[in-house]
């Protein structure tokens, strides 16, 4: 049975995941995607946040009813830069009027995501005020007592922004070159492991390319992964693209898995893999050839909410079941 799975939607699903031997020694976890750090962080209006105390005592709950049931919870902490203040995925597309409920964007640099509205360039105040929503979000989730944080730095939100020369023109020292781009991701990894606790994991979210000339790219992803497993990353999530409209990607089975053994290889850090990774036998390869660490499945567990339960069958893993489901065991 590969040692981890989970499920990856849109942004304010559930992902289930089983952590092994980063995690707590509990099976599986469920985690919270896209909690914004700040209210200009959100994607869409109705994204889940963790800017205040109110949003920690409107969680706590939730956190504590998943984990009576011996299931360890994880928070995605991001912020979605100039992607932010846009439709969600069933009601349109676009960016969402002020007058409607959207809001001003901001991004490293004033260059808008394709037809979306251009967001305003990020001042030092800015920068620090961001900086600080990583902090707080952070050490509001540990007092709640969740398990596990994701930054999440791909798919084109704020902190992918800042590491691609696509959407990074900055003159300062946070652009330019690749150490310059780096530098406040890094910043915001490094702000995070200080206040998160020492025997919680980790874990970062990367887009090894934009799939596009002159972008961000999987050297480069190597380098940034090599840095942030130094200040505290314990797995980094490969996923790819979500940058530049004019990304072309190479779709097909387990189109994203050699980005997550060569960052594993290279980097010295466990990785997750995915991408149209949809069968037990497939995401077990990946893990028996040692060519990540982690699998993550995406639709096909929405499409299927108990692969989990089916891929234990196929593979004849021995796991518990819910009493309730255990006549379809076998």
């Amino acid at each position: 049975m590969c040692q981890y799975s989970c499920v990856d939607g849109l942004a304010n699903n559930w992902q289930l995941i089983h952590l092994g031997a980063l995690a707590t020694g509990r099976a599986g976890l469920v985690m919270t995607e896209a909690t914004a750090v700040t209210p200009d962080g959100r994607i869409a209006p109705e994204d889940l946040g963790l800017w205040s105390q109110a949003h920690a005592e409107a969680l706590e709950p939730i956190v504590a009813a998943v984990e009576s049931q011996g299931v360890p919870f994880g928070i995605q902490l991001a912020h979605a830069g100039r992607k932010a203040s846009t439709f969600a995925p069933w009601k349109g597309s676009g960016s969402v009027a002020i007058a409607d409920g959207g809001w001003e964007t901001v991004a490293p640099s004033a260059l808008a995501f394709g037809p979306f509205d251009v967001p305003r360039e990020m001042t030092s105040d800015d920068l620090a005020r961001v900086k600080d929503g990583f902090v707080q979000s952070a050490k509001w989730a540990a007092e709640i007592n969740v398990d596990v944080i994701e930054i999440h730095a791909a798919h084109g939100y704020l902190l992918h922004e800042f590491l691609s020369p696509l959407s990074n023109v900055r003159k300062d020292g946070y652009g330019g070159n690749l150490e310059g781009r780096m530098a406040y991701p890094l910043e915001i990894i490094e702000a995070v492991r200080a206040v998160w606790p020492d025997d919680r994991p980790l874990l970062l979210r990367v887009s090894a390319t934009d799939w596009v000339d002159g972008g961000w790219d999987l050297p480069s992803t190597v380098e940034f992964a090599r840095r942030a497993a130094a200040l505290g990353v314990d797995l980094v999530d490969v996923s790819t693209a979500g940058l530049d409209p004019q990304q072309a990607i190479a779709v097909g089975p387990g189109f994203q898995v050699p980005f997550a053994e060569t960052v594993r290889r290279e980097a010295g850090v466990a990785t997750a893999a995915v991408g149209l990774i949809t069968e037990p036998a497939q995401a077990e390869e990946i893990i028996a050839f040692g060519q990540a660490d982690a699998v993550m499945i995406g639709r096909a567990m929405l499409r299927e909410p108990r692969w989990a339960l089916r891929a234990a069958h196929e593979l004849g893993a021995d796991i518990e079941w819910a009493p309730q489901l255990v006549r379809g065991r076998h």
